[in-house]
């Protein structure tokens, strides 16, 4: 029999094929489909010399495993990227992702619509080691030239924005980044890289909370960043002097949920997009901000960068007092109220950006929800979201 204990896995292949191949290596572990979940922290070596050489594949459970490393080689194949590391959460990414790039003194750039607690990393814990952060209007595009500092060090962008989709012009900031040797950082969790490569665009660290699509079933925390060759070492360097690590049930169901990846994301798309075209044509709704839609005002950029929605979008209701927005919420069922998206179940939250923008002003003339779009009939969700229009006109 030939042996089969080395990847043949060809380089020219969809990123559907990849999702299903990507990291596996069925013969190292027996022949068994998927990767083993290892758990382990000590890793003996032979002999002295391989002890110190570190000569072995694996030196510490911190350090990495065959469960971690397969996740990690299927992310970076399908992201592009340089190298792959895991953190325990999408905001443990983001913060570890900012801390390898910077150091005191230095200033960032970050997108003013970005994920709230990702300006809390920024606001509490960036401002005590010295860095400073200037928010910028998400719209700014090569206008963000007029930010730059000597200083610079870092731009974070975040496409489309969270809660208010937004939609940057990427590779205009790129282009203003490259001019000023500044590394450029990107939460790109709506859109994965399925549908949206941060790395063909040029930009250097990539980051997902793996929680949502990645994992898919509501059932676990992880964080991802890829990073190019530019930056790699320093992303690798820092995860591992800060001892960061995954547990390997948790790479395992991350792996898991990246073989069916591709199929969920294509109905979380056309669900969504079902959902959203209805929501446009309610008279209790004022706006629908979903950028696959000609309305919205990113829509041109969406469509020229995109490939691809994914579930998630807001929208903006005529206005109307709380208890009545209330009691539209209170009275869906199939829509569960919970923060977190992306899993197989649709969700629902209000939320309201005006608090904490600095560099924009959050009025969208009417209350905001939040909709995630899961893998239910969208028939069935239509007809829960009719009958929490019907509780509202009657709170009403």
């Amino acid at each position: 029999m030939a042996n089969k204990t080395k990847s043949t896995i060809p380089g020219n292949l969809s990123v559907d094929t990849e999702l299903v191949v990507a990291g596996r290596e069925p013969f190292r572990h027996d022949g068994f489909v998927n990767t083993p979940i290892v758990r382990g922290s000590t890793v003996l070596s032979p002999t002295v010399a391989d002890l110190e050489g570190h000569t072995g594949r694996y030196s510490y459970g911190r350090r990495g495993n065959p469960t971690v490393e397969s996740l990690e080689i299927a992310l970076t194949r399908i992201e592009g990227g340089a190298g792959v590391v895991l953190t325990p959460s999408g905001l443990s990414a983001v913060s570890l992702a900012l801390l390898a790039v910077l150091k005191a003194g230095d200033h960032l750039l970050m997108v003013d619509s970005a994920y709230q607690p990702t300006r809390r990393v920024c606001d509490e814990v960036l401002t005590r080691y010295g860095i400073e952060t200037t928010y910028y209007d998400p719209l700014l595009g090569s206008g963000i030239a007029s930010l730059v500092r000597p200083n610079t060090r870092a731009i974070f962008l975040e496409s489309p924005g969270s809660q208010s989709f937004e939609i940057q012009d990427v590779p205009a900031i790129v282009d203003v980044a490259s001019q000023h040797d500044i590394v450029t950082l990107m939460d790109n969790t709506w859109a994965t890289p399925l549908f949206f490569r941060p790395h063909d665009f040029g930009v250097d660290i990539s980051i997902q909370a793996g929680t949502k699509y990645l994992g898919g079933h509501s059932d676990l925390n992880i964080g991802t960043i890829s990073a190019n060759a530019r930056t790699y070492r320093r992303v690798h360097l820092a995860h591992g002097d800060l001892g960061i690590t995954v547990a390997p049930e948790d790479a395992f169901l991350a792996s898991r949920g990246l073989r069916t990846m591709a199929v969920r994301l294509e109905r979380h798309q056309q669900s969504a997009l079902t959902l959203a075209h209805w929501l446009s044509t309610r008279p209790e709704v004022r706006l629908v901000l979903h950028p696959a839609l000609p309305q919205h005002p990113g829509h041109a950029l969406w469509k020229r960068d995109f490939k691809g929605a994914s579930g998630l979008f807001s929208i903006i209701l005529q206005p109307v007092p709380k208890p009545t927005v209330d009691a539209f919420l209170d009275a869906l069922s199939l829509f569960g109220l919970g923060y977190s998206w992306g899993g197989f179940e649709s969700l629902a939250i209000p939320f309201d950006c005006s608090p904490y923008r600095s560099a924009t002003h959050w009025a969208p003339g009417g209350p905001a929800i939040r909709l995630q779009i899961g893998l239910e009939d969208p028939a069935d969700l239509v007809a829960d979201l009719d009958s929490g229009f019907a509780a509202m006109a009657a709170a009403g």
